[in-house]
């Protein structure tokens, strides 16, 4: 199995086409200047130790060095050994994770979030032969991590989960829910559940709907309560509590209300968190009585990572393009042997 790790670093591959570019508009504007100086071939001649191929191949060098630091930073990995590959009968789990500013709260200590990502861990830990995925949603959603039997990556993705990975606040559950519901294969017919972990403080008022809509396609939701009834200040990452417009502090509270409705709405059950198994297990021992089916199990004890490499692979390039300059080397022209041996003198 080969991935990045952090494929966004790959981003920084568009500099290469946009170096070419302006190398190539460089390359132009300096043969108009030369142009209005004289003609160009004739120039040529007065400048025996200009190069153009030297320019390029530089550039070249440049951007095979870029290539190898974009391929790093972006962590190329393999699965080094399979631990199993198995058939057996399983369910699907869509994990559907709050990340919202709430989440940040410290009523659950260090706070609702990594509370919440400890307890996936535990859970993660007790699936066998089912399938799982990873959905963070805010006020926006999307999938963290595909529908995979892979454990091992799953915990890897969940690690990296903060408040900041969505952009876009808010607490919008049925985006969430519709997109887990577009996230299950095709052929998992009645073995799907949906496990949504949050406090509740919904913003939008299609979450009801988003629950029919699973009932209809026979996925259970089931749902967790994070937070106090009492509520608790929200603690942001720069270390200054969240206010409103007015000033005031914000305080976030569990609503259990629209949990329960959802949980009720599909026949899933409402688990309101109150240690660092936070009702999974329940919800676990549920999803085991559901019809199973066939799924194929592929699991990777351990990644090799390759970025090394390609440092040293770019470190190569980068000493390259120094050294290549972009006239004739001067120093190496005047080395000739057999010049020196013309010239020695002789002695009677």
């Amino acid at each position: 199995m080969f991935r990045f790790a952090q494929s966004e670093y790959l981003l920084l591959l568009l500099i290469i086409p946009a170096l070419i570019i302006i190398y190539i508009l460089w390359s132009m504007r300096k043969r108009q200047l030369l142009s209005k100086i004289g003609n160009i071939d004739l120039l040529a001649q007065l400048m025996p130790d200009v190069s153009k191929r030297r320019g390029w191949f530089k550039l070249i060098l440049l951007c095979f060095a870029i290539l190898c630091i974009a391929i790093a930073l972006a962590r190329p990995q393999t699965g080094s050994k399979v631990k199993k590959e198995e058939t057996g009968r399983g369910t699907e789990v869509m994990i559907v994770l709050d990340v919202s500013n709430s989440m940040l709260a410290q009523d659950f200590k260090p706070t609702r979030l990594e509370r919440a990502k400890l307890a996936i861990s535990h859970l993660v830990d007790r699936l066998k032969n089912d399938r799982i995925g990873l959905i963070v949603f805010a006020g926006d959603a999307f999938v963290q991590l595909p529908i995979t039997s892979d454990y091992v990556s799953a915990k890897i993705f969940l690690k990296s989960i903060n408040s900041g990975i969505i952009p876009v606040q808010g607490t919008n559950m049925a985006k969430a829910i519709y997109l887990a519901l577009n996230s299950f294969s095709e052929n998992s017919n009645k073995s799907r559940s949906i496990i949504i972990i949050s406090d509740g403080e919904d913003h939008e008022e299609d979450a009801i709907s988003a629950a029919a809509e699973a009932a209809e396609q026979n996925v259970r939701i089931h749902t967790v309560g994070i937070g106090s009834a009492k509520g608790a200040p929200i603690l942001l990452p720069d270390g200054n509590f969240l206010k409103d417009k007015n000033g005031d502090m914000v305080i976030t509270r569990l609503n259990e209300a629209i949990l329960k409705t959802l949980a009720q709405k599909t026949e899933g059950i409402y688990f309101s968190a109150t240690n660092a198994d936070m009702g999974l297990t329940k919800i676990v021992e549920n999803i085991n009585k559901m019809d199973k089916k066939e799924l194929t199990k592929i699991t990777y004890d351990e990644y090799r990572e390759w970025f090394v490499y390609f440092l040293l692979l770019s470190l190569i390039f980068i000493i390259g393009e120094v050294l290549v300059l972009e006239h004739k080397n001067k120093w190496l022209n005047s080395i000739d042997i057999f010049r020196i041996k013309k010239n020695k003198k002789q002695k009677p």
